[in-house]
């Protein structure tokens, strides 16, 4: 209760801008996620930008795209000790991307860059988006408010990344790879648990009652959730 409180009198007092993008996106944005499951949305050509999450870079590879337009990691991808953590360095090793956003880096961002080094990820462009610009996200596309006390308050970094191509201008956020009802992860075999399942089943809810244009190129997350299947 502390921290739910310090938190919002925070939030109120900081009265924090959600993050902004270098430019507006003005073409449809593809956020791709690490679920198993993830499909090439119908369509897909130079007109659209491309936000991968975490290791979800194999993915676009896949397709030809060898550097995304921007990647959402989360802090402890880069020197975390979990399976997950090692596998997301291992499948970046040596890869690139365009704009880098780290969540919730705390140590600023010579230890940063010094962390990203240590597997060769390299980028274009770093930035830190913190735990207040990640709550204002939510706060102002969704109408959601959150504290982030757990895991089960907090939305994924993939939602997280379809609210900034929103924020920022997105006509349509296309989602793959993010769905939440799935288990595991692209990248591996270790069916590892997906969390954030319920807080990310609410902002898409939310989202859709507020009449954004959000779709899945997934046709099992589209009937599972409601999500109009995007067909191009």
């Amino acid at each position: 209760m502390k921290t739910r409180i310090y938190r919002r009198i925070k939030y109120n007092l900081l009265r924090p801008r959600p993050p902004i993008a270098a430019a507006p996106f003005d073409g449809p944005v593809v956020v791709v996620g690490s679920a198993p499951i993830s499909n090439k949305p119908a369509g897909l050509d130079a007109r659209f930008r491309v936000i991968t999450v975490n290791g979800a870079q194999m993915v676009t590879e896949r397709w030809g795209i060898e550097k995304p337009d921007i990647t959402f990691m989360m802090f402890h991808q880069v020197r975390g000790t979990n399976t997950n953590a090692k596998e997301v360095r291992r499948v970046l090793q040596g890869k690139r991307t365009g704009t880098l956003y780290m969540m919730l880096w705390r140590d600023g961002l010579p230890s940063l860059r010094e962390g990203l080094r240590n597997f060769d990820y390299q980028y274009d462009n770093l930035h830190i988006i913190d735990r207040y610009q990640r709550m204002a996200l939510l706060d102002r596309v969704c109408g959601m408010k959150s504290e982030e006390l757990d895991r089960e308050d907090k939305c994924s970094n993939g939602i997280h990344a379809a609210l900034f191509a929103l924020h920022n201008g997105a006509p349509a956020v296309i989602l793959t790879g993010i769905s939440p009802h799935a288990s595991g992860h692209i990248y591996n075999q270790e069916n590892l648990p997906r969390f954030h399942k319920d807080m990310d089943q609410k902002a898409l809810k939310a989202l859709r009652d507020r009449g954004h244009s959000i779709y899945t190129a997934d046709p099992d997350v589209a009937e599972a959730s409601g999500i109009p299947l995007w067909t191009g």
